[in-house]
């Protein structure tokens, strides 16, 4: 159940209760307060204290007296009257006075400290909360203040000789190839303009999260030696209409002034998304963001020696006004990195650690297949912090192979016991897997299994990996891989007549792949090559949408069931066939708890 937070109250509430407070004491009770201190007399009273000695200190003013007591305890006030002898009655009576009269009080002084003095105050405080209202509304400090609405806050990077360079960015080598026309152009346009072409106005960077977009627009200003202004999209979006707009202009007013140079922008889809045909709506600040944009891509010329780079990894939300030619001309796919592409990647990381002798990357990158960039610089850092825990002075192949694990299903828990029974079922779910893969074709290897628990909720896993780069797969092999995600559960009814939980995820998978082969990969003699569905988002997970009619999908959904049952009798077929060497390899991995795909295939492969 979804968790409902009490909202907090405005911050304006507590600032308006504070004005008033104070707005009382200074107005009401301090007056009060003073009023109720001193006790007003006659004069005859103040003569008999006089006399009687009872009296303390005495300031004269003009129209007024007011003393205290002996014990100066309390105060009192009095009339002024035409006394002669006053003077000399105070001195015989011990008082402490002036001998010149106290003025009264300026009336100027009275109102600069009665009502200037608050104004100033109350100035401060308004000026505070307009500074944490535009803080939480996403605007800068004193951003309605002072000149500051509509600053860009843009970063500029002056890149050196000590930035980052194409070198420092691998696996990438395509883009890089692209960007680096870029570079030329920033050093010797004159080459480009002596033949009448034009670099593109803008270069947009697309791909999935992790795979370096930032870095390569860095590596790009490092190249060139330029400065490199740095804005993310979501830095123009503002609580107030036309404030986004004007950062808009202040950046680019900047560039032109700091040219030959480099704009970045980063989620740039945060103020780029396709505009609503409405009237009205909840978005016309970032529309007028966007419409500035557009004008100001559209009045800058090419040969001003600003390049403008965006990135994001939603390009299919973008206005098509944006990534029309003449504006972003270029798209510059920054794709996750091949088997070749994985490998240079963890060098490029591992120069930063000390290395054991003997290291296999070539291994390691296959064994982490589909990950990024950011993943793989994760991976060495992960193998680096394992290293450590384990008292080594240099980071080793295992701790390597280890950190892909831990990137992929988490770290061990090694406070989770798992009973006998339970054990024993992992162990023969695991086998399962790794004995359906192994005996149909045009599967890949099994690397590793273990039934130590993850803390991603995993009791165990099978770890297979591809010895190459694998770009096309066909209708075989993917039933192959239904048929093999099915295997655990298919050895649990072989071996326990029973199933458990363990196989949700597989589960998942295999249904989500079977409703692929039918709808978007046009795998079956009914629906034929006819897109049933579409992918949204393809760089942020993949989603999908169905396209198609209730009755179809009904179909589609008979057809999917029936794919995965006949898969799943597929790999019943299989482990009943070989149930003494199910046994074997479920026991030997109920004593190991982690056994190589070396040893998997010895024990596989042994006659008996």
């Amino acid at each position: 159940m979804k968790e409902v937070k009490t909202p907090r109250k405005p911050l304006a509430i507590y600032y308006a209760l504070v004005l008033l407070m104070l707005l009382l004491l200074n107005f009401v009770l301090l007056p009060w307060m003073g009023e109720r201190q001193i006790k007003e007399v006659d004069y005859g009273t103040f003569m008999t204290m006089t006399e009687e000695k009872n009296i303390g200190r005495v300031d004269i003013e003009s129209n007024q007296i007011i003393f205290t007591d002996k014990d100066e305890t309390q105060v009192y006030k009095t009339g002024l009257m035409n006394d002669t002898g006053l003077t000399e009655r105070l001195y015989d009576a011990g008082a402490t006075f002036s001998s010149e009269i106290v003025e009264q009080s300026s009336p100027v002084l009275s109102f600069l400290i009665w009502f200037v003095l608050p104004i100033i105050l109350f100035s401060a405080i308004g000026n505070q909360m307009n500074k944490k209202l535009m803080e939480k509304a996403g605007g800068g400090p004193g951003s309605m203040m002072f000149g500051g609405m509509g600053k860009s806050n843009v970063k500029v990077y002056v890149q050196s000789t000590a930035g980052i360079r194409f070198a420092d960015v691998a696996g990438e080598d395509e883009a890089k190839e692209n960007l680096q026309e870029v570079v030329n152009y920033l050093h010797d346009p004159s080459k480009y303009e002596s033949i009448g072409a034009k670099m593109p106005k803008g270069i947009l960077l697309v791909g999935p999260p992790g795979t370096g977009k930032t870095m390569l627009a860095k590596a790009v200003a490092g190249e060139s030696n330029v400065p490199f202004f740095s804005i993310s999209g979501s830095e123009f979006v503002e609580m107030f209409v036309g404030m986004g707009a004007s950062k808009v202009r202040d950046l680019f007013k900047q560039a032109k002034e700091k040219a030959p140079c480099i704009v970045f922008i980063d989620e740039i889809d945060a103020i780029g998304q396709k505009r609503s045909g409405g009237q009205y709506g909840g978005n016309d600040e970032r529309e007028q963001t966007l419409n500035q944009l557009l004008t100001e891509m559209d009045g800058f010329e090419g040969n001003t020696g600003v390049i403008i780079l965006a990135a994001t990894n939603r390009p299919e939300s973008l206005d098509p006004a944006l990534t029309r030619p003449g504006r972003f001309d270029r798209r510059v796919p920054v794709e996750l990195p091949d088997l070749k592409g994985r490998e240079e990647i963890l060098k490029v990381h591992a120069k930063k650690v000390a290395l054991a002798p003997g290291i296999d990357f070539t291994t390691v990158a296959r064994m982490a297949s589909g990950a990024s960039g950011a993943e793989l610089a994760n991976i060495v850092n992960e193998a680096a912090l394992r290293a450590v825990r384990a008292g080594r002075k240099s980071v080793t192949q295992s701790d390597l192979e280890e950190s892909i694990e831990v990137v992929i299903a988490g770290y061990q828990k090694k406070n989770s016991i798992l009973t006998d029974h339970e054990k024993c079922i992992v162990a023969y779910h695991e086998i399962g897997h790794a004995l359906v893969a192994a005996k149909q074709t045009h599967s890949a290897p099994v690397q590793k299994i273990t039934i130590i628990p993850r803390t991603s909720g995993a009791l165990g896993y099978t770890m297979q990996v591809d010895e190459g780069n694998h770009y096309l797969m066909n209708k075989e092999e993917l039933e192959n891989k239904i048929a093999t995600l099915t295997g655990g559960r298919a050895a649990e009814e072989v071996v326990f007549h029973s199933i458990t939980t363990g196989a949700s995820n597989d589960i998942e998978q295999a249904t989500k792949l079977a409703r692929a082969m039918l709808t978007r990969y046009g795998m079956s003699d009914e629906f034929d090559m006819v897109a049933l569905e579409t992918v949204n988002n393809q760089y942020l997970g993949g989603d999908t949408s169905l396209a198609c009619s209730a009755q179809t999908q009904c179909e589609i959904d008979q057809k999917v069931v029936e794919l995965v049952k006949a898969q799943h009798a597929k790999a019943v077929q299989i482990l009943t066939d070989n149930r003494a060497k199910l046994d074997e390899l479920a026991q030997y991995l109920y004593q190991k708890e982690t056994i190589t795909g070396d040893e998997f295939m010895e024990i596989l492969n042994r006659e008996g």
